[in-house]
């Protein structure tokens, strides 16, 4: 119950590396607000985590639309009571060659990948350092989840690989403006995880990229989850900036 006292949020808490992420920090004792636009799934996990004890807060919200992050925001500190940890997951990775891309793939990914992380973060900023400054743990923590895309460049991952990159230069510009404040910004570079991502892609781009990784094994949710877990509960003299996860399997 290392998290006992405190709140975090989660974006795309619905599935995948959000869900196991909310579990995970659930049971270290946070009050998790659950951040995704799928409101059935949010109350379903609602229900679950309710079941421990600890506070919890399904809240129905498009990070990409500026006015709804910061009312997530906003409920979450209303009702349950303050912020101490942000994880910023929701991100869609759609894949493809530059040449002859549909476009308005780009700009879904630049929406959730990059303005829906700065959307959120601005808004959760004034309530972490408040935490920062005092009682139970006098630290708070920021949570990126970019990707291994976020440090290679590959052909047929332009735009992606063009976000990722971004958290990860934001991550460390932000890091540098608050770490003598104590809020802590930790970058998650996952490798291939089994989530939903890969269900958006373009059939022929799906092909490809099941060819591509045949034969490795990849990583699960509750992988990325506890490398999210480490690093918020370490003490407060200790940041962990970058966590990169990678598949046994996976060479590159």
């Amino acid at each position: 119950m290392r998290l006992k006292g405190t709140v975090a949020l989660v974006t795309g808490a619905s599935s995948g590396i959000g869900e196991a992420t909310a579990r995970a920090l659930s049971t270290e004792g946070a009050a998790v607000a659950l951040v995704a636009r799928r409101a059935e799934r949010l109350e379903a996990l609602a229900a679950l985590l309710a079941r421990d004890g600890e506070g919890v807060l399904p809240i129905r919200a498009d990070v990409t639309v500026e006015a709804e992050a910061r009312e997530a925001v906003r409920r979450t500190v209303a009702e349950l009571g303050r912020l101490d940890v942000v994880v910023n997951n929701a991100g869609v990775m759609l894949l493809g060659p530059v040449v002859d891309a549909p476009t308005e793939e780009w700009e879904r990914m630049i929406d959730l990948n990059l303005r829906g992380l700065l959307y959120v973060t601005h808004a959760a900023l004034p309530h972490l350092l408040s935490a920062a400054a005092g009682e139970p743990r006098r630290v708070a923590d920021v949570v990126n989840v970019s990707s291994v895309a976020g440090r290679i460049a590959r052909s047929g991952s332009g735009v992606y690989n063009l976000t990722k990159f971004g958290v990860g230069a934001f991550s460390e510009s932000l890091r540098q403006e608050v770490t003598r404040r104590h809020v802590r910004v930790t970058v998650v570079e996952p490798g291939i995880v089994a989530t939903e991502l890969q269900q958006h892609l373009r059939p022929e781009v799906r092909e490809a990229m099941e060819k591509r990784f045949a034969g490795i094994e990849p990583l699960a949710a509750q992988d990325i989850a506890e490398a999210i877990r480490f690093a918020v509960t370490q003490p407060r003299r200790a940041t962990v900036n970058e966590i990169l996860v990678r598949p046994t399997d996976q060479e590159f």
